[in-house]
């Protein structure tokens, strides 16, 4: 079982409220590998109302902040609740792709794809910190890795499958690249635009059109290039301004004010950074 002792990279990274900014750019990652992406299709979807959007959000934001910073009981029932639901999440892949052939069968609980989902988030959680927040140096971000990796036996996850170092994490990525594994298809399109492009209210548009802007900046230029978003140096230049108005707002505003409550109140019981996989929604 992971160490349940507070991690003080845990609480610096993963309760900060603005790195949440960059949980997109990770959904979109996750979702260019095709199994993921046909289980959340045939399972879950991001459609629905401006209601049923909200819940999900919440209820992925609550997984992440009780397997974080929550006490043993409520980390162990929340990943509980999340394995049950990978469980339930089965079927097969109805479009071929260069690696894998249709009729592939996925499964939410495949150490495979939950490696996949939860590589994607750590990359994505260090490289939003690191923009909107401040520096971090090696060995913290190689600490951050290694603390990650030890929600795997609580998800199912086999010993020493998940990589430790920020080394390991490009590598593996890297290579998902390189051999395939890694294409958007149709149906990731439409999941991406289901989520970027939520039946949120006019009043909560400058938020999405902000959410919009950092998830697409942040992604590798080769998927925003596949996912068929039109990116022009005015965007980069736009996308450029808002990060540094949000590192400069941060700045500005008390600590107390821009972590998660849970931050503060579970110190003692935190238990590292958490995949917080999308296949739970």
């Amino acid at each position: 079982m992971p160490d349940l002792h507070a991690s003080r990279l845990a609480r610096q990274v993963n309760g900060e409220i603005v790195v949440v900014l960059g949980w997109g750019r990770a959904i979109l990652l996750q979702l260019a590998h095709p199994l993921v992406a046909a289980g959340i299709a045939d399972h879950a979807s991001f459609g629905g109302s401006s209601l049923q959007y909200v819940r999900r959000t919440h209820r992925t934001i609550s997984s992440m902040l009780s397997l974080t910073f929550g006490p043993p009981d409520a980390v162990r029932l929340t990943a509980d609740r999340i394995n049950a639901i990978h469980r339930r999440v089965h079927g097969r892949l109805a479009e071929a792709t260069e690696r894998f052939a249709a009729g592939t069968p996925y499964s939410a609980a495949d150490p495979d794809l939950l490696r996949w989902v939860h590589v994607t988030l750590i990359e994505t959680q260090l490289l939003t910190y690191r923009l909107l927040v401040a520096p971090l140096t090696a060995t913290d971000a190689d600490a951050y890795c290694a603390e990650a990796a030890t929600i795997a036996p609580l998800l199912g996850i086999p010993p020493h499958f998940l990589p430790t170092s920020v080394a390991d994490v490009t590598e593996y990525l890297e290579r998902g690249y390189a051999d395939k594994t890694v294409q958007v298809t149709d149906t990731a399109r439409g999941l991406a635009r289901q989520l970027l492009w939520p039946p949120t209210r006019v009043v909560a548009s400058p938020v999405m059109a902000l959410g919009r802007l950092i998830t697409i900046g942040l992604l590798p230029p080769a998927l925003r290039q596949a996912y068929r978003f039109h990116w022009t140096q005015r965007d980069q230049r736009r996308f450029d301004r808002a990060a540094s108005w949000l590192r400069r707002t941060r700045r500005a505003i008390p600590t107390a004010l821009c972590v998660w409550p849970a931050s503060r109140a579970g110190q003692r019981n935190a238990v590292g950074p958490s995949p917080a996989s999308p296949l739970a929604r």
